[in-house]
């Protein structure tokens, strides 16, 4: 089944949404739009995609949490560089830049964490949910603001199940938090066991089809993983896709094997 993007999880439940027949909303400044599966003002996170239309620029802001943007199209640019179409771009806490978009640009992204804008900026209808006006500075001027990393690039990496690789986009044991970033390959025919998460686990499905115990998703679908869900993953025809894992998982049947996100 699709899921409705207003629909109100629950724990241990699977939610998929299919992105390519949700409509486009405004999001508040002229040549940004929006097609969120969720958005949390107050915590400032938000899941799904972001479009910038050409010649539009995000703003002067200051991320206060990591955030993620999967160029599906388009480029960016800020004042260290460009991030273009296949790549990820990373955003940690701290990082302080704007934006700029001279082609039309389409994200799928996940940001954690509220956004400042300085007053003369203001706040108002950014495209970052939780965006709050803020005076601030710069923590680190010699960091660049992005890790950019070309997805395709990356080795692709057995994962003891057959059929499954990995490919490691970001391990977040380096800013001392024990998530994983991958990109998830499935052969046509995989299966992976059935499996109890601990931890959210949300996926951005990049092509083919995949079912998550009786949930399917196709490409172009954000799919959402509670914690505490129990179910089987398979594929009939191959699937490739984004995943944001944010603890382990626990194999029911009993049997040890690695984990398929890389814990």
């Amino acid at each position: 089944m699709t899921a409705q993007l207003a629909v109100r999880r629950q724990p241990g439940g699977v939610y998929a949404y299919d992105m390519l027949a949700a409509p486009w909303t405004p999001a508040g400044r002229p040549g940004l739009h929006q097609k969120a599966v969720r958005a949390n003002r107050e915590a400032g996170q938000y899941l799904g995609l972001i479009g910038f239309d050409a010649m539009t620029r995000s703003g002067l802001h200051q991320h206060q949490a990591p955030a993620y943007s999967y160029f599906l199209d388009g480029t960016l640019h800020d004042y260290d560089g460009a991030a273009r179409k296949g790549e990820m771009g990373i955003n940690l806490a701290g990082t302080t830049h704007d934006a700029v978009a001279y082609d039309r640009c389409v994200l799928a992204a996940r940001l954690e964490g509220p956004v400042l804008y300085p007053p003369e900026e203001g706040a108002e209808g950014r495209a970052h949910t939780g965006a709050r006006e803020a005076h601030f500075r710069n923590p680190a001027p010699d960091v660049p603001p992005d890790i950019n990393i070309d997805i395709a690039g990356l080795r692709s990496l057995a994962t003891g199940i057959g059929g499954l690789t990995r490919r490691l986009v970001f391990d977040h044991r380096a800013i001392g938090e024990d998530r994983r970033l991958v990109v998830l390959n499935l052969l046509p025919g995989t299966a992976i066991p059935a499996y109890r998460t601990r931890a959210s686990i949300e996926w951005f499905v990049l092509g083919g089809e995949v079912r998550i115990g009786e949930t399917r998703a196709q490409g172009g679908s954000f799919v959402v993983i509670e914690p505490g869900t129990e179910a089987d993953i398979a594929s009939e025809f191959g699937v490739r896709l984004i995943a944001w894992a944010d603890g382990p998982v626990d194999w029911l049947d009993g049997i040890s094997r690695p984990d398929p996100y890389g814990f």
